[in-house]
This record gives structure tokens, sequence and C-alpha cells, in this order.
């Protein structure tokens, strides 16, 4: 029985179908390529949840897929900010309350912008983290899009 995160909570509450994957934590590797290892599922169909504080002091939240690197400037621009960087590690649980390897899109302090890359619309269902190191849930990018009120773009590089 997986212990119920807020994450899980949040998407009860909405009604939104979701299945979750839990996997064994390598502490030594917290990355989304491991979780989609660990769950069997194909890494383009993980995605990763970062942070980024763009050229104006705003942050906002991508997810994108879990082999693929940030496109600083793509982002930036999808954001509508001249510059974006990642915010440090130490700054990610006072800002959302996740920590590293346990971040979600879904319910994080405050809420956040949020972009997704364009590629999670190839999938009828992406994994992103359920809030905890060791689970993930699945659902329906486009549940995912309308929850987070997020928008698709061009993110990776």
């Amino acid at each position: 029985m997986t212990k119920k995160t807020n994450v899980l909570r949040l998407l009860d509450a909405a009604d939104i179908r979701y299945t979750v994957r839990e996997y064994p934590v390598d502490e030594s590797d917290l990355s989304a390529l491991r979780a989609a290892e660990k769950t069997g599922t194909p890494p383009e169909q993980i995605f990763k949840t970062l942070v980024l504080r763009g050229g104006s002091g705003a942050y906002w939240v991508c997810c994108i897929p879990a082999g693929a690197e940030l496109d600083l400037k793509k982002t930036a621009r999808a954001a509508g900010e001249k510059s974006a960087a990642l915010i440090r590690q130490k700054d990610l649980e006072p800002l959302t309350g996740y920590i590293r390897g346990g971040c979600s899109p879904i319910g994080m302090k405050k809420k956040f912008p949020t972009l997704i890359d364009e590629t999670s619309e190839l999938f009828d269902t992406i994994g992103v983290s359920a809030g905890v190191r060791g689970l993930l849930i699945f659902l329906a990018p486009r549940d995912l899009v309308r929850f987070t009120e997020a928008r698709t773009a061009e993110l990776a590089g």
C-alpha cells in the first residue's frame, strides 16, 4: 500500500486518473534516468521537474524528458524571460517544499508558472515524481497540463 502523498491527495480531489509506481531509491543516483530504469519505463516518457529563475527574478517550473538537457535559451524565451538559470539545489526545498529526487510539478508550496516539454504530447501517459523519492505517478499529459495550468513548449536542446 502506497503512502498517500500530497500530490496523490490533490489529484484525487481533482478527480484526475493516475497510476503509481514505486521503485527502490539509489541515493547515489537520484536522476530521472535511474527512475525510468528502475520502473522499466522508456526515459522519454519520464519527465523530470526543474525549477528555474529568470533574469527578472521570477521563478517557474519545467518538466522535460529524463534523458534530455534543458535548453536555457529556448526555455527563457518560452517563459517570456531574457535569461534563465536553474536554482541552486539548496534553494529547492525552501522554495518548493520538495527535496532533490522527489520534486513534483504538482503541489509545490507556491504555484509557479509551469512549462512542459512538447514531447509529452506523444504519449498517452507520462511519469512525474509523486512528491517523494521512489514514487512516480503516471497520468495523461493533458491532465497534467490542465491541473498545473501549464503550457507546452520546446524546452530540450
